[in-house]
């Protein structure tokens, strides 16, 4: 049975892509060019990047907490470490730091990140203790220059951008809602904020975004077992897929023709009874929304 919006009204339920249990997993994205899966274990310190075709993950470990991933080129990617930003080969697991933002900051760390049409790194941070407004969303360019884009932030999580590159939607995870701004492709800037979906707390709390060919937002819900597709004209939420994790982290378009919904989940901050629940917490899962998605920009970093 489908609805007047020819989307199915049967429940969605994500399947078990990779038992694992990632303290917290996040940052998922999706190398479309080598058709790898990469997402990191924030807790954990770990870099890893699986592959669908063979289910073999791997996974490098960092000197410091990572908060996202974004590639730059085959064996090339670049991290958010708690000390700045780095590039990373995964070909000999060199990794060298190219900006030193937030290095003094000793009491925040990066959070989730990706990039904008141009190729700049729009990523945020976080009080290890969660203290309100104590972090802010940066953009760093390809010669590794940061510029503060948003301040007062609590805890930088999903962004993406629309398919006409003039929209940016923004999760600051407490405030329960996902802004929208004016994205000005040629300053890659920001403007005219406004509140694009108000999440109702019943259903968790919203973490990383996707974004899909119809401009709705994918995202996973912190404490709430689930993805749920906003569309965010309406503010409405027009999909659901049940996954089962209690703690859904973030969730990525992949596959060969972007029809695969790749989702993070994390093992931590849940009761024991949560846990006797959820026992495959902190593991990767997949689902077929039924729509498919965009490929996600790289990092274009200078010479």
């Amino acid at each position: 049975m489908k609805t007047a919006n020819n989307r199915s009204t049967e429940v969605k339920k994500a399947e078990l892509l990779y038992q694992t249990q990632a303290q917290l997993g996040e940052g998922a994205f999706w190398d479309y060019q080598n058709q790898i899966f990469f997402w990191v274990d924030i807790e954990g310190k770990q870099l890893h990047y699986f592959n669908p075709k063979t289910s073999k993950d791997n996974f490098i470990e960092m000197p410091s907490r990572i908060g996202t991933v974004v590639p730059i080129e085959k064996n090339k990617v670049v991290v958010a470490l708690e000390d700045g930003i780095y590039e990373v080969d995964l070909s000999n697991n060199h990794i060298f730091r190219f900006s030193d933002i937030e290095s003094t900051l000793t009491d925040n760390r990066f959070n989730d990140g990706k990039c904008d049409p141009a190729g700049n790194l729009w990523v945020g941070s976080m009080h290890l203790n969660q203290e309100k407004g104590k972090a802010k969303l940066y953009k760093i360019d390809s010669q590794g220059n940061a510029t503060t884009m948003l301040e007062n932030v609590t805890i930088s999580n999903g962004i993406v951008w629309s398919s006409d590159k003039k929209t940016m939607y923004y999760i600051d995870t407490p405030t329960k809602k996902i802004m929208a701004y004016d994205f000005d492709v040629e300053a890659q800037t920001i403007s005219n904020e406004r509140v694009a979906v108000e999440v109702d707390e019943k259903l968790g709390f919203p973490d990383g975004m996707a974004i899909d060919e119809n401009d709705h937002l994918w995202v996973g819900m912190w404490n709430g077992n689930a993805v749920l597709c906003f569309d965010p004209i309406s503010g409405k939420v027009i999909d659901r897929i049940e996954v089962p994790a209690h703690n859904v982290t973030s969730c990525a378009f992949g596959g060969e023709n972007l029809e695969m919904l790749y989702i993070t989940s994390a093992s931590i901050d849940m009761t024991e009874t949560e846990k006797k629940k959820f026992p495959l917490a902190g593991s990767l899962f997949v689902a077929k929304p039924g729509v498919k998605g965009v490929k996600s920009t790289f990092f274009k970093k200078g010479e």
